[in-house]
């Protein structure tokens, strides 16, 4: 269940910032059906609360050369906490890796890499990943194309669930 620090208004201001986050505080109160100060203070509140996380633009990769995305399936020795957490730190410092999520079941950890081309790709896999400490499996799958990268939470569904509750 959603917070109970969100209201309907709360909600709605996320939902439209979701879906496009540069738009102005006027055009936000509007669509949200406040004024504009209150929206401001609303959006500030949101922030500070660690609901809103940044507003980032969404680059298209392949415009700018990034032609290969690949999704990297990595398995551990050990799983102990603090070799997990050196792992997490050091995907944060590789640039290729875009996303590093730690799953459950038979492999420890999903990365999402991209890369200007292949050659690229495998000298990061072979150098960098593979040869990492703790690493004992790596299996990767090239995407070939995307047919969905939604960001964010469903609304609806969240709204959904709320209707029905209450």
């Amino acid at each position: 269940m959603p917070s109970p620090r969100l209201d309907p208004i709360d909600r709605k201001i996320l939902a439209e910032l979701q879906a496009d986050g540069r738009m102005t505080n006027v055009e936000l109160a509007k669509r949200v059906g406040i004024s504009a100060p209150p929206c401001l203070r609303r959006v500030r509140t949101l922030e500070e609360q660690g609901f809103i996380r940044g507003y980032h633009a969404d680059v298209d990769p392949r415009e700018l050369g990034f032609e290969v995305q690949v999704f990297a399936m990595v398995g551990l020795q050990s799983q102990a906490e603090a070799d997990l957490s050196r792992f997490e730190e050091r995907c944060r410092a590789w640039p290729l890796v875009r996303e590093c999520h730690m799953l459950n079941g038979e492999v420890d950890f999903i990365l999402k890499c991209v890369a200007p081309d292949l050659s690229t790709f495998q000298n990061f896999l072979t150098e960098q990943l593979t040869a990492a400490e703790n690493v004992a499996s790596v299996k990767t799958s090239l995407v070939i194309r995307g047919a969905k990268d939604d960001p964010g939470v469903p609304f609806e569904v969240l709204e959904d669930r709320l209707s029905r509750s209450a």
